[in-house]
């Protein structure tokens, strides 16, 4: 008989019919299951409000944080919210299904391994992360530049009402900080956030200019600082299982069809989606340990 579990998955990204596809075979093996939705589930906000609620009709809990994805606002779009409004709003249609987000009350997760708090983060990222060489936001985005390598929230990502990405990260930081400084001392966490929390995985990619829009150097120590049992992250596209200080990182990717084939064409396996977080697994083999750069 099986036991209910925390679950994860991220970069969902069902756009892509193949994507789509995945998303809707996903299914917990206890009526019990959490499902963690780690960011980038899609673009449009109605694609991400209807493949939540799927998911929420299926899993006792569903939780999501916000990728980059979900914050884009397109030219196209004449007079859609963006920025804050934009995430926001998508808080309020998630409350509307039932889905807890990074504005709502950190659930409590009571079964094997419990009681561990759930804590959902939304704190994007600050540039802190610079590319090897450079010391300064300018130095960092020129050397991005330079190798072809900038990410499209530049475009369409907008911070408004933020002068700056790197001010809204800092905001979020600093609300995510105080909710998690009055969490029971006593209670082991699992944190969630798109982004990475510690540079660490990012030395993986294989364009490291790109970690400039991978998270902060502030969030370093928060695996350690909040008793974390593990941390749920995506945004890589890079799914793997790392330990840090004697925690463990998943990063729960789906990724993009063509990553997908990429990982499939070199015999690089993975475990399925979604990723098992609680009960905390025995250490497992990272597929990737043997790669400097492998994709």
């Amino acid at each position: 008989m099986s036991a209910p579990r925390v679950l994860a998955v991220s970069d969902l990204h069902v756009r892509h019919p193949e994507n789509r596809e995945t998303a809707a075979a996903l299914r917990p093996t206890d009526p019990g299951d959490w499902l963690i939705v780690a960011g980038d589930v899609a673009e449009q906000v109605e694609d991400t409000v209807s493949t939540l609620a799927s998911l929420r009709q299926r899993f006792a809990t569903v939780i999501w944080v916000p990728g980059n994805h979900e914050l884009w606002t397109r030219p196209k779009e004449e007079g859609a919210p963006r920025g804050e409004a934009r995430y926001l709003r998508l808080v309020e249609r998630c409350r509307e299904i039932g889905v807890v987000t990074p504005e709502d009350p950190y659930p409590v997760w009571t079964g094997a391994d419990g009681p561990i708090v759930v804590a959902p983060l939304f704190l994007l990222y600050d540039y802190t992360f610079l590319p090897s060489g450079t010391s300064t936001f300018e130095e960092g985005i020129a050397a991005a530049q330079n190798a072809g390598v900038v990410c499209t929230d530049e475009f369409l990502l907008y911070p408004d009402p933020y002068p700056t990405r790197q001010a809204w990260s800092a905001a979020r930081i600093d609300a995510a900080e105080r909710r998690l400084d009055e969490i029971d001392p006593a209670l082991p966490t699992v944190l969630v956030n798109h982004w990475p929390l510690t540079r660490y995985p990012t030395r993986i990619l294989r364009y490291p200019e790109f970690s400039l829009w991978c998270g902060s150097t502030r969030t370093a120590d928060w695996h350690v600082r909040y008793r974390a049992r593990s941390v749920v992250y995506g945004h890589l596209h890079v799914p793997r299982v790392t330990w840090e200080d004697g925690v463990r990182f998943v990063e729960a990717s789906l990724g993009y069809p063509r990553e997908q084939r990429f990982r499939a064409e070199r015999g690089i396996v993975t475990e399925s989606l979604p990723r098992q977080i609680l009960p905390v697994p025995a250490p497992e083999p990272d597929p990737l340990a043997k790669y400097d750069k492998p994709l």
